[in-house]
């Protein structure tokens, strides 16, 4: 008997230029299971976000991308009960990004972005916990939901400041976290103006927007503002954006957000085939330094 192709993937949009089909497949091909299993790019414009999440019941599970995690949740969450077996960071966040279904039928979504990105702060960045000093975030959209979060659940900072173009998620944000004391507590929002006096109180510069992810040479914040104390993580993962550039230049600690992609599909991949993250994430690694490479010639 020949069994039914499991098929994964990402929905988004665009996807294009995404990474994690790359590396998701190299796994199911370390493992001998490219045969039942595939993972696929599946770009959804938001209009078609609530039918696809609605209407398509074959697929095992797949990733969300920008700009759907936020959304996501709530459609999932008004439509379904989720069967998720453990407590995670969806709830913290406010966003999805990885959702699975069980052989029952029934639908479970996490966050792993949260849990992927405090591993990159660790492992990739070796940013410790600095109590007395503070963060700076630009960007709180679905990738800023889960820094903040991450970083507010661990007691990594004292203060988040959070500098954020967008009224529509600055208001989103405030709304959500505001029952929540652990994460509200630390947030600060702040204008333009206030980014020179408030950087130099922090340890940690995370960007969260998409601003150098195309090839381009805008400056997220003046050189000049980057100080010798200060660590810093792009969550852009795929080219060395101008701000990781600046910090290197300066002689600052700074990584791209691939170890972030990385570490929370590796999650998703445990979630989704039960295979221990930690068996495949150099197969993974390989793969996304492989995509980023094709990316510079």
């Amino acid at each position: 008997m020949i069994s039914k192709q499991k098929i994964y993937g990402l929905i988004g949009y665009p996807v294009k230029h995404s990474f994690s089909a790359a590396m998701h497949n190299a796994a199911f091909s370390h493992l001998g299971m490219d045969k039942e299993c595939k993972y696929t790019l599946f770009e959804i414009k938001p209009d078609d976000l609530e039918s696809f999440l609605l209407e398509r019941t074959d697929l095992a599970g797949f990733n969300i991308t920008i700009p759907h995690k936020v959304k996501a949740k709530e459609i999932l969450e008004d439509n379904f009960e989720n069967a998720s077996a453990t407590p995670d960071f969806a709830t913290l966040v406010g966003a999805v990004n990885t959702v699975g279904r069980n052989d029952d039928g029934s639908i479970w979504w996490s966050n792993t972005d949260a849990p992927g990105f405090l591993k990159a702060l660790d492992c990739d960045l070796g940013f410790k916990k600095a109590e007395q000093r503070d963060a700076l975030v630009f960007g709180c959209g679905g990738a800023g939901r889960a820094v903040l979060s991450g970083l507010s659940w661990k007691g990594l900072v004292r203060n988040i400041f959070i500098y954020e173009l967008s009224s529509e998620n600055q208001q989103a944000v405030k709304d959500y976290y505001s029952n929540i004391p652990k994460v509200w507590d630390k947030l600060r929002f702040i204008t333009k103006e206030e980014i020179a006096e408030k950087i130099k109180t922090c340890s940690l510069l995370v960007n969260t927007t998409p601003v150098g992810m195309k090839d381009d040479n805008v400056r997220l914040i003046d050189k000049k503002l980057l100080h010798a104390d200060l660590s810093v993580y792009d969550v852009v993962y795929n080219r060395e954006t101008q701000l990781i550039k600046d910090a290197k230049a300066k002689g600052l600690k700074a990584v791209g957000g691939l170890g972030m992609l990385l570490y929370q599909g590796a999650l998703a991949f445990q979630r989704w085939t039960g295979v221990n993250g930690d068996q495949v994430v150099d197969i993974m690694r390989q793969a996304l330094e492989g995509e980023l490479e094709k990316c510079r010639i």
